[in-house]
Order: C-alpha cells, then sequence, then structure tokens
C-alpha cells in the first residue's frame, strides 16, 4: 500500500482516558496490553508525523449518553461498557464535565486533536463506524487510503477496518498503536485482532513503519 498525503489520512479510534489512561475504568483489562506495545506513545508519534507530513486527521470517538443506558440488549462487552459507564457524556448538546472525563482525549493528544484541522466525527455508538459520519466525512475530502489505529484492537479498530475495505478504502492497520483486553473467560483480543488484520487489511505497519511513510 502506497501512502501520500494527497490521497491518505490517518484514522484514529477512540484515543480516550477510559481506554488509554491508568484512571480509566478500562485500564484493568487493557493496561497490560497497551504497556507492552507502548500504545499510548505510538499514538502520539503518529499524530506527529501525520500533522508533521500535512495528512489528514480522523478521530472516530465513542460517546454513550444517557439515553443509551435503555438499550435492551448487547453483546460481552457492550454491556460492560453500559454497566461501567465507559466514555460517558451527561449529553450529547454540552460539554459540561467533559475536561478530564474518561471521555476526553488523553492530555497529550489534545495538541493534534484540538488544533482546528482534524476531523472529530460523530460517535460511534457500538464499533464501527457504520452508526457515524466517518465514511462521508472520508469521502468529502477526496480520502481513499486510511492508515488506521487506535483503541481497541479487536473491537472498534477492526470493526472500523472491516468497514473501510468493504466501502473501497484500502486500509493499513498500525499493530503496535492499539491494544486490546486481556479477559480470563472471552481471551486475548489482541491475538485475535493480529490474525485478523494479516487476514484483512491492505497492510500491516509498525509505528516505525508508519511514521516513515508519512514523512
Amino acid at each position: 500500500m502506497d501512502i501520500h498525503q494527497a490521497d491518505t489520512a490517518l484514522v484514529m479510534i477512540d484515543p480516550q482516558n477510559d481506554v488509554l489512561s491508568e484512571a480509566g475504568v478500562s485500564w484493568g483489562l487493557v493496561g497490560e496490553s497497551i504497556r507492552e506495545n507502548n500504545t499510548v506513545e505510538n499514538i502520539g508519534r503518529l499524530f506527529q508525523a501525520a500533522k508533521g507530513g500535512g495528512f489528514g486527521v480522523f478521530v472516530s470517538p465513542h460517546y454513550l449518553y444517557p439515553h443509551d443506558q435503555q438499550w435492551r440488549f448487547g453483546g460481552a462487552v457492550e454491556k460492560m461498557m453500559l454497566d461501567g459507564k465507559e466514555f460517558f457524556r451527561p449529553d450529547p448538546l454540552t460539554l459540561d464535565g467533559f475536561p478530564g472525563s474518561g471521555a476526553d482525549w488523553l492530555p497529550q493528544y489534545k495538541p493534534f486533536i484540538e488544533d482546528g484541522q482534524t476531523v472529530v466525527v460523530s460517535p460511534h455508538k457500538a464499533w464501527g463506524p457504520q452508526t457515524n459520519d466517518l465514511v462521508f466525512q472520508l469521502r468529502k475530502r477526496g480520502v481513499g487510503k486510511v492508515v488506521l489505529a487506535g483503541m481497541l484492537a479487536n473491537l472498534c479498530v477492526e470493526s472500523h477496518l472491516r468497514e473501510l475495505i468493504e466501502q473501497g478504502f484500502e486500509v493499513a492497520v498500525v499493530k503496535d498503536a492499539t491494544a486490546a483486553p486481556r479477559h480470563p473467560v472471552l481471551g486475548d483480543g489482541y491475538t485475535a485482532a493480529l490474525i485478523n488484520y494479516g487476514y484483512l487489511a491492505n497492510a500491516v505497519l509498525t509505528t516505525d513503519d508508519a511514521v516513515a511513510a508519512m514523512k
């Protein structure tokens, strides 16, 4: 996959406190994987490289609101998210209580995300971009190729990968700028994701690879 500023963008999934901060509600499940992959630092390197190389940057965030608590069914992790109020915001039309919350960006990412250039699309509600406007925003800017990273490897990142491929995009996944839960019953989500990345993605890169490609 050839990466060029003219037709390629960085798409970052859920660069938020609840899945990347030690104070986040999911740290107990994902912290070990994050430390092993150096995920927090690698995501920062991707932001810096994309901005420095003039690449478009898109963030697909996860927000859950009080009305989402009324969902009547869901999968195992979906239920965990709702029960733990992961990515919780009190209302979609206010930022009251947002700064420093689990739904907020990690502080070191804010200069990249809040620079007036990054496109923060509407929230995805389960795992993939079918429930937000990411594909629309990419197409409106002539993007045909995506460098994909963020959280969580086997859930939102893999779901974005699958849908973007189905929508006709070329997608390179950055395998060490993500991480996944390890659960005593459900298993190691990172191992599962890596296997599927190899089968599905147009390229599977390291952060070093991606940074070099965006220079």
